[in-house]
């Protein structure tokens, strides 16, 4: 018999018991921010909405009481109709949840703290020959908040995941970048102003999911990066500088692929996703920013608005820039070892 409670309770006492081991490996402030986000929802509480700093605090010594009774324990097998399976075992688990409309997530994510969702199946695409899935409600998670992520060749958006992720980088944009936001939330008809924003952030939000299945679609199709290098700094350099800026190294490369974000709006001219693209990713932190913004805005006092050069050749990397730099680095460090 097939008890979606039981298995709702199975997975979010190993959503717990991975919070209680990697909880200390945060900042304070992360921390917090990361607790606001689960007791928004487990309240169901919209992005927006903070409530009674007495109820978050008494909510949040909850929690540590939980942490603490699961100190010791290790992650139990899902049960399932009867049967056992490894909680890290996606692939078996979602084999029997896909029938019923149901998605099982778990894998390793930042510091290597193993993760855990299960969340409603809205849909599943195919999107330049690569599997999407479209998830809705979340019915277990845990303190990581993501809003997609690639899985063996497939993409996975979180939507409940990614409308509080949205809210709260448009929420916390620094002043630098508020001709920026003010620009993308002009494309959808918005103003900047946050109270006027909110009747409409589900419907931005689904404007901006391409955004993030071309961001997971440019690290499938990242050829780049060598994948073991990326394996052997994740594993030898958790929560440290090193495991920070292989990230933002990637991600720049994954923006830049032929088949990632920039590439395809700038070839069918989504200037709102480009926008809110160079505005929360890593990438605004070179000149690649620059070099992506001015066009931008110059189309919008009339001018051509040309985003970017053509994609570079497949198998190459742009030389003049850090990334290709830091990875042609990486890749000649790797050959002296063997």
């Amino acid at each position: 018999m097939f008890d979606l409670d039981s298995i709702v309770r199975q997975v979010n006492r190993n959503c717990r018991i991975s919070d209680s081991s990697h909880a200390g490996s945060y900042s304070i402030c992360d921390l917090a921010m990361r607790l606001r986000d689960l007791y928004k929802w487990e309240k169901d509480l919209d992005p927006w909405v903070e409530d009674e700093s007495s109820k978050v605090l008494a909510w949040i010594g909850e929690q540590e009481e939980v942490w603490d009774n699961l100190a010791e324990e290790d992650f139990r097998s899902i049960s399932i109709s009867g049967r056992e399976y490894d909680p890290l075992d996606e692939q078996q688990i979602n084999r029997i949840l896909a029938p019923h409309g149901f998605y099982y997530g778990a894998g390793y994510v930042h510091r290597l703290k193993p993760s855990f969702f299960l969340a409603v199946l809205e849909e599943k695409k195919w999107i330049e020959n690569q599997p999407v899935f479209i998830l809705g409600h979340e019915l277990a998670r845990d303190l990581v908040t993501i809003p997609a992520l690639s899985r063996d060749g497939s993409v996975i958006i979180r939507k409940a995941s990614a409308k509080v992720f949205f809210w709260d980088q448009i929420f916390y944009v620094k002043k630098s970048g508020r001709q920026a936001l003010r620009f993308a939330l002009g494309k959808y008809g918005v103003g900047e102003d946050l109270h006027a924003l909110r009747p409409h952030l589900n419907r931005i939000l689904e404007g901006e999911l391409n955004r993030y299945i071309y961001h997971e679609l440019g690290e499938i199709r990242d050829h780049e990066f060598d994948r073991d290098i990326w394996r052997e700094i994740i594993a030898g350099f958790p929560y440290t500088p090193i495991e920070l800026v292989a990230r933002c190294i990637r991600t720049s490369l994954q923006i830049r692929a032929n088949t990632g974000p920039s590439r395809t709006f700038s070839r069918i001219e989504k200037k709102g996703c480009w926008a809110f693209m160079l505005l929360f990713s890593a990438a605004s932190r070179e000149k690649f920013f620059l070099r992506s913004w001015m066009p931008l805005m110059s189309s919008r006092r009339g001018g051509t608005g040309r985003l970017l050069r053509g994609p570079y050749p497949k198998g190459t990397v742009p030389q003049g820039g850090w990334p290709g730099k830091s990875v042609l680095f990486l890749k000649k460090e790797k050959s002296k070892m063997t």
